[in-house]
């Protein structure tokens, strides 16, 4: 079927590339305490309006880490003016192991909430994690002090991590107090086993996590039939006498700053998989303008001389600098590995600009505790790589996340970079928590700074699907096109919340002050364009092709990279995220709705220019102009626009 004649998209497939539809959370509501039940659990726990808690949720997770979806039965909830309560009963599980369990919410008008549950294995049950988990949020508590109740008894003043703890930074938890507005403080008590904490903005979440069973314990571990798990969470709130709780900021507003710069050059990754895929549509990727292509390489997946020759092919024929990301295997004579690559590259010509290197050690996590495996000393891997391709630039970090970079950090006397990448699916799927990990990205980057010193920041391939699992054997697939995480394949890549996502994420790193972004891929399962693949694409395969819309917001932030760079700050940065830059003749300004609803935004103050927004309905006509932005853009005048949910829009002064 060609494009013009595949019917219309729907709604679905043009804001999230899926029509597996989404159940929208019931709002709980005692007074002036509020929380979403969603699948069991509770989310945004808010007194007056104000967030306290982001989550409070009872997972089941496998030996992978993975987190079954229960299955919930018998569900009542039962609502007055200032009480409500849930009950239901729930199974999760697979066909080779299940567990069950019966829980009970109350939440009550003076702030108090109760969530406890009771459950059994119904047959040997091995999971890594059972029980609760409490998420805390980071806006106003980062660097904020706290009261700490230890299992023995004990009581301590701590504060929460500014910079990103790369271990646990609170262990041996009963409860923990802490202010989530001027003069008001939330208790968390947490009872029925030891809980501990980990500092999730380590994965992008937007969140410190508190959660059952140390880590210090084996894991995975086996829950017997009939073993019965009990546990309880209690929220309580106090406000000192007279302390006024405003109401939270809804406005969005943007404020322009001075120029400085340059915004970050920007880029794509390339699987050696892809290549062939990627030199058919580079007539139309060269127009999104990657001044760089990083071209993976890892002898384990079979990747060889005509590998790299492919790769440095498709990199040149997208016009991009082609750079190495090169994997080695060898503990034991690593040097040699090197110096055989190095002569392979070589051989090509040394097309190679920029030279990343790992051990392969390092894309599988570590955890805190652990014995580290065998591994070449980082110091004589990057001594190596300096003397294999003389004239490149050396990079080192993590191909992983930049939880294992915050873990095991380079040397970097013989790096001229530091790198690592990102994925918002570790822990969670769902379209809020996705583009919640945005949050967390200056707390990473800031940390990162800390770690790479004066040295240039690479962030990337990233995209929203995980590219490896260093927490299994590798990412969870996803036939089913749903919001799933730990996914490779995620279905939103392929829709306007892609687009959204990636123009929010490069906001995120040129306002962290990193050099150089790589997104996903061109083609595949991290791309911006379609092309044939193994899985599902609905929509785009019936059509034959075309662009995604996050084609269009990368060529828009393509064509500010490398200029002098603008501060353009959001008031209300989890909804609305902007980057602007000098271009010829003017100022240009790109915009990213992060939410599900239409957002007004107030400028700085009355602008003339040309405004262009690509929106749900500018989809289908979209994904065949690649000057969409052109196409659409209209006279402005004034001082605010509108922003449709989950739209991207650029507007020229």
């Amino acid at each position: 079927m060609t494009a013009a004649h595949a019917p219309a998209p729907s709604a679905a497939l043009r804001l999230y590339g899926t029509e597996v539809p989404v159940e929208a959370p019931r709002l709980l509501v005692a007074g002036p305490l509020s929380a979403e039940l969603e699948d069991g659990n509770l989310r945004y726990i808010r007194f007056q309006g104000r967030e306290m808690i982001r989550a409070v949720s009872y997972i089941v997770r496998d030996r992978n880490w993975g987190t079954y979806r229960p299955g919930i039965s018998g569900l009542t909830v039962e609502s007055e003016a200032a009480r409500f309560t849930v009950a239901y009963e729930a199974e999760a599980g697979d066909g080779a192991q299940r567990f069950a369990y019966r829980a009970r919410i109350e939440g009550r008008a003076d702030g108090t909430l109760v969530f406890e549950a009771e459950g059994e294995a119904l047959s040997d049950f091995t999971t890594n994690r059972t029980g609760f988990v409490v998420l805390h949020p980071i806006e106003g508590v980062a660097g904020a002090p706290c009261t700490v109740e230890h299992v023995d008894g004990r009581i301590v003043e701590a504060r929460f991590p500014e910079l990103i703890d790369p271990v646990q930074p609170m262990m041996d938890l009963r409860a923990l107090t802490h202010a989530f507005a001027p003069g008001h403080r939330v208790t968390c008590r947490m009872e029925g086993d030891t809980f501990e904490m980990e500092d999730q903005r380590n994965w992008t979440d937007a969140s410190y996590k508190t959660y059952v069973r140390p880590l210090a314990l084996p894991w995975p571990y086996v829950l017997r039939p009939a073993e019965r798990l009990s546990q309880r969470v209690t929220l309580t709130v106090e406000a000192a006498a007279g302390a006024p709780l405003a109401a939270p900021e809804r406005a969005v507003r943007i404020a322009l700053g001075p120029a400085s710069g340059p915004a970050p050059a920007i880029g794509l990754g390339l699987d050696p998989a892809d290549a062939a895929a990627t030199r058919a549509a580079a007539d139309r990727l060269r127009q999104a303008g990657p001044r760089h292509v990083v071209c993976a390489y890892d002898p384990a997946l079979g990747h060889d001389d005509a590998a790299l020759a492919a790769a440095e092919e498709a990199a040149r024929a997208l016009g991009a600098e082609p750079w190495l990301e090169a994997v080695i295997r060898r503990v034991e004579g690593f040097e040699d590995e090197v110096a055989a690559l190095g002569r392979s590259v070589r051989a090509l010509g040394s097309p190679f600009a920029t030279v990343l290197v790992s051990p392969g050690a390092d894309l599988k996590c570590t955890l805190p505790g652990s014995p580290w495996p065998p591994c070449p000393p980082l110091d004589a891997l990057y001594r190596a790589a300096r003397e294999a391709f003389p004239g490149a630039r050396i990079g080192g970090g993590m191909f992983s996340y930049f939880t294992e970079l915050n873990r095991k950090r380079p040397p970097l006397e013989h790096l001229d970079l530091v790198g690592f990448t990102t994925s918002p699916l570790v822990h969670a799927g769902d379209d809020r928590s996705v583009a919640e990990s945005l949050e967390a990205l200056p707390a990473v980057f800031a940390s990162a700074r800390a770690i790479a010193g004066d040295r240039p920041l690479h962030v990337g391939p990233s995209a929203i699907g995980m590219r490896g699992n260093p927490y299994g054997a590798a990412p969870m697939e996803n036939p089913d096109g749903i919001r799933q995480a730990m996914s490779r394949v995620d279905p939103r890549q392929r829709g306007l919340f892609g687009a959204a996502f990636a123009l929010g994420y490069y906001a995120r790193c040129a306002e962290g002050g990193v050099a150089e972004v790589t997104l996903g891929g061109g083609v595949g399962a991290f791309g911006i364009v379609h092309a044939p693949m193994p899985y599902a694409q609905p929509w785009w395969d019936a059509r034959g092709g075309g662009l995604f819309p996050a084609f269009h917001a990368m060529r828009a932030l393509g064509e500010i990279a490398g200029r002098p760079l603008l501060a353009a700050t959001s008031s209300l940065p989890r909804a609305v995220l902007s980057v602007g830059a000098e271009t010829d003749g003017g100022r240009t300004l790109l915009l990213a709705n992060l939410t599900d609803e239409t957002q007004e935004v107030a400028l700085w103050g009355p602008v003339e220019g040309r405004l262009a927004v690509l929106d749900e309905d500018a989809v289908p006509a979209a994904a065949d102009d690649p000057e969409a932005f052109a196409t659409l853009a209209r006279a402005f005048s004034g001082g605010a626009l509108r922003l449709p949910r989950w739209a991207v829009a650029r507007l020229q002064i």
